[in-house]
C-alpha cells in the first residue's frame, strides 16, 4: 500500500508539473501537441488543466491581488487552506471558464465530459469487476487523484506564498525537496521568469542567489531553528496561561478558601 501511495504521489507530481509547463508553453512542443498533453493528463490527473491555466496566467498578471483566485489561499491559515481544498478547486474551475477564451472553455468542457465518463466507468466497475484487480486500481487511482487535487492549495499555493509581498513567493534549497517535488518549489523563480522550464529553474535559482540574493530570502520549509524557537513560544504560552489562571474562578476552590 505505501509503495502505491508512493507511486501515486511521484506520478501526481511529475504530472502537474509537465502541465504547469504547458500553461507557459515551456515544454517544448507545439501548440497542438501542448493541448493534447494537456487533454491526456486532464483525464489521468482528473481535473480540468485549461480551466486551470485560466485562473494560473491570471494570478501571474496580478500575483495575491483583489482578483487573483488562485492566490487567494495564500491569504488564509494553514488550517484553512488544508480543509478548503475542495471548495477552492471549484472556485478555480468556475472563475476558469470565465477567463478562459471561446477554444479554451470548450477545451474546459471536454474535460470535464471526459472525467465524468472516466467516473461513470469507475462506478460500473465498482458494481461489475470491483472483485477484478483492474476495476480496483481504477477506484485506488480515482480516490487518490480526487485527494491529490483537493490537497494542492496548501502545498503549491498557500505554502508559496503566505507572507510574503504581492509581488514576491518564496523559495526553497533543500535539494531532496526539491529533488522529491519536481521543482516546485523554486517559486520565486517562476514568477520572475515563468517561462523557464521546470527542470532549468535550479541553474536560475543560483545565479539569482548571486546576483539578487534578497530575492531567495524567504525559505518554504522554516529552519530548524525557526521550529523550535515556535515550539518554545507555544510551551512558553501554554505554561504562562495556567500559572496565571485564576484559581477563585474553580467552584471546588471556592467552598475551601
Amino acid at each position: 500500500m505505501f509503495l502505491a501511495c508512493g507511486a501515486s504521489y511521484l506520478f501526481f507530481a511529475a504530472a502537474f508539473r509537465q502541465a504547469h509547463d504547458g500553461y507557459h508553453h515551456s515544454l517544448g512542443a507545439g501548440r497542438r501537441l501542448t493541448t493534447a498533453i494537456l487533454l491526456l493528463l486532464s483525464v489521468l490527473l482528473m481535473t480540468s488543466l485549461h480551466s486551470i491555466r485560466a485562473t494560473h496566467m491570471a494570478h501571474h498578471r496580478d500575483p495575491l491581488g483583489d482578483h487573483d483566485v488562485e492566490g487567494r489561499l495564500a491569504k488564509a491559515s494553514w488550517q484553512q487552506a488544508l480543509l478548503g481544498g475542495i471548495t477552492y478547486r471549484l472556485a478555480i474551475y468556475r472563475q476558469g471558464l470565465r477567463l478562459s477564451s471561446r477554444r479554451h472553455r470548450v477545451l474546459a468542457w471536454l474535460e470535464f465530459g471526459l472525467i465524468a465518463l472516466v467516473i461513470m466507468g469507475a462506478l460500473m466497475m465498482s458494481v461489475f469487476a470491483a472483485s477484478t484487480v483492474f476495476g480496483q486500481v481504477v477506484l485506488y487511482h480515482l480516490v487518490v487523484m480526487m485527494l491529490a487535487n483537493a490537497s494542492v492549495g496548501i502545498i503549491a499555493v498557500w505554502g508559496v506564498h503566505h507572507d510574503c509581498d504581492e509581488t514576491i513567493a518564496r523559495t526553497e534549497r533543500n535539494h531532496l525537496v526539491n529533488l522529491l517535488i519536481f521543482n516546485l518549489l523554486y517559486h520565486v523563480e517562476h514568477h520572475l521568469f515563468p517561462a523557464i522550464p521546470s527542470n532549468h529553474l535550479p541553474t536560475l535559482a543560483k545565479r539569482l542567489d548571486a546576483a539578487a540574493p534578497h530575492l531567495t530570502n524567504a525559505p518554504v520549509l522554516p529552519s530548524r531553528t525557526t521550529v523550535i524557537k515556535h515550539m518554545k513560544r507555544r510551551w512558553n504560552a501554554i505554561k504562562d496561561k495556567y500559572q496565571n489562571s485564576d484559581d477563585s474562578e474553580c467552584p471546588i476552590r471556592k467552598r475551601f478558601a
